[in-house]
């Protein structure tokens, strides 16, 4: 058996992690366009006006997180949960500072 030298170890070590790196972006990629990630819009520039968008999502833990969303220039307060959703606020008038778009980069 032939002894591989440094350089080769390490150029074959680096061409296994790119083969692996390319194989989890190609699986991510399949996910995405197969649709098994759920798709949530936050007020997307461009868009036809819709009276209902999701203004903000704040994680609140492992399993809840709040949800602000906008109807009619209306926004509510919702918790959602693993085991049941809760609407903490509701008719909330918008801030007349804040913006209608929220830029969510």
């Amino acid at each position: 058996m032939e002894e591989m030298s440094l350089g080769s170890a390490v150029l074959q070590s680096l061409l296994a992690l790119g083969f692996v790196i390319a194989l989890l972006v190609a699986f991510a990629y399949g996910v995405k366009r197969l649709g098994f990630i759920a798709r949530v819009t936050v007020d997307q520039e461009g868009e036809q006006k819709r009276r209902l968008n999701i203004v903000e999502i704040l994680p609140v833990d492992a399993k809840r997180k709040l949800v602000l969303i906008r109807r009619d220039d209306k926004e509510h307060l919702i918790m959602l949960g693993a085991e049941r959703d809760l609407l903490i606020e509701q008719n909330i008038d918008p801030k007349p500072g804040m913006p209608k778009k929220i830029d969510v980069s």
